[in-house]
């Protein structure tokens, strides 16, 4: 039971709604909103409380903003901005969500993330971005292969995709990978799509896929219609004359010519010839092993990177784990 001396005392709901009305016009947001907009009256304001409310409130959400994942926001990643139309008889105050950068950054990177994939290779690892400067630096031996893998992700950038590619030739751990994870990564922020391809992992992972017609089609398809392909670790896998004559010598035959393929390789593209003419099966096949060297050793510039292993330690190209699924 309320008592009639309590009813007194607690301030009306009106009341309530006017001193949340004399805040909100003093608050140094609206104030602003108000010079920007001389020709909005007090009475289109009193109208349009709840909107002026909200976009306060975002604004001081964003100004100490806490990061995207707990963005205070109630649509996360956007604030409320407010422009002013002439209606017919009264100032209308229309309100939209608009994102900010951070949710700009993070829409980006999602696209990024979509137009790259990876078979076998951390794709996370790929994504998180690289200064490529940093392998450089690590080893000297090392700049002219970083510079060249550089000049050509700059002139994709300002001359459109080439149908030559590169061919990384070195030792283990010297980071090629690493170098043509940068280029995809570059290269997707300026649109174009990429698939990085662990080579030994894909040859033992044909033999399952030979028994799925549909989902063998579509990878085949992937690898084929990508802007930008990259066989990692070419001469490492245990190849079956199937998968090479059947699969890879198909995807490298539709490739050349139209888009760029590129390759990681321990081996110089004399010896890759070499393993690429002799499988357990069949022996040694020169003229097959030939075959897919014509449609590899025309169209690729070789890269020699050299250096240190780098694996050997904690490195930056720890994050580079392969066998992942």
């Amino acid at each position: 039971m309320i008592h009639k001396e309590d009813s007194l005392a607690r301030p009306s709901f009106q009341q309530r709604s006017q001193a949340i009305t004399e805040l909100l016009m003093q608050d140094p947001i609206i104030q602003e909103f108000r010079e920007q907009h001389s020709e909005v009256q007090d009475t289109d304001l009193l109208r349009n409380m709840s909107r002026l409310y909200q976009y306060s409130q975002d604004q001081k959400n964003c100004n100490a903003c806490p990061g995207l994942d707990q963005c205070p926001n109630d649509f996360r990643g956007h604030y409320c901005k407010l422009h002013v139309e002439a209606a017919a008889s009264q100032l209308q105050i229309i309100d939209i969500k608009v994102p900010c950068a951070k949710q700009v950054t993070w829409q980006n990177q999602q696209l990024v993330r979509q137009r790259v994939k990876s078979f076998y290779v951390d794709e996370q690892a790929l994504l998180d971005g690289y200064d490529a400067m940093e392998i450089a630096q690590r080893d000297k031996r090392r700049v002219m292969a970083v510079n060249q893998v550089f000049e050509y992700v700059q002139a994709v950038k300002e001359l459109g995709l080439p149908t030559r590619g590169l061919y990384l030739e070195g030792v283990f751990g010297t980071g090629k990978t690493f170098l043509m994870g940068y280029m995809l990564y570059e290269l997707a922020q300026a649109g174009y799509t990429g698939v990085i391809v662990y080579m030994p992992d894909f040859m033992e992972d044909l033999k399952h896929l030979m028994q799925d017609n549909q989902k063998l089609k579509e990878t085949t398809d992937m690898l084929k219609e990508c802007d930008l392909l990259v066989l990692d670790d070419i001469g490492a896998e245990n190849l079956n004359p199937w998968a090479r004559d059947h699969i890879i010598g198909p995807i490298l035959n539709y490739r050349m010519n139209r888009k760029p393929t590129f390759y990681t390789s321990n081996y110089s593209l004399n010896n890759l010839e070499k393993h690429l003419s002799y499988t357990s099966k069949d022996g040694h096949e020169q003229f097959k092993g030939q075959r897919i060297m014509d449609r590899i050793r025309p169209y690729v510039d070789v890269i020699m990177v050299r250096g240190d292993n780098q694996r050997g330690g904690t490195t930056y190209l720890d994050s580079l784990k392969k066998y992942t699924r």
